[in-house]
């Protein structure tokens, strides 16, 4: 049995993106499958299509707080400035963590990459790279701020493998 956090970086240290490993990992609180939740975030990782801007962790946060509580009346303004809220607060405290929320930064790179091709995960990627920590913080953020109960928090996961 391992936690979700736990579940969130054992699945990016198996080669899924930031995106894919932080929201597949709570899709199924929302009754969405894990395939359908890896596809969903697939091109959110490497900061949007590998052009090194919003990290992928902190897109699924976003995705995620829009599955709970996402407004779906276009004239509904409470329920827009509700969303953005809460996805300003939990993009605030990963920033507060880690001190940005830009993957190119998080990753001490100057520029996007011009390659849209991924970097082979070995050893060495894993050692340089501070994804496996950003995706714990992710998750422990969606765990404290988004909206879970005390029993989902404590809730605990058979690995799928």
């Amino acid at each position: 049995m391992e936690s979700r956090v736990e579940k969130a970086v054992q699945t990016f240290e198996s080669g899924f993106g930031c995106a894919q490993s932080v929201f597949s990992t709570y899709a199924d609180l929302f009754g969405m499958d894990r395939e359908t939740a890896l596809k969903l975030a697939s091109p959110m990782g490497g900061g949007i299509g590998r052009m090194r801007e919003v990290c992928g962790a902190v897109s699924a946060m976003a995705l995620l707080a829009g599955l709970k509580e996402g407004n779906t009346d276009p004239s509904n303004e409470e329920g827009k400035e509700k969303i953005y809220l809460l996805v300003r607060q939990m993009s605030d405290k990963f920033r507060e963590e880690n001190g940005t929320i830009i993957c190119r930064e998080l990753l001490g790179l100057l520029e996007r990459e011009d390659s849209a091709r991924p970097e082979r995960r070995t050893e060495e990627y894993y050692a340089t790279r501070p994804c496996s920590r950003l995706v714990a913080s992710a998750a422990r953020i969606i765990e404290e701020n988004l909206l879970f109960t005390d029993e989902e928090k404590c809730h605990t996961i058979a690995s799928d493998k």
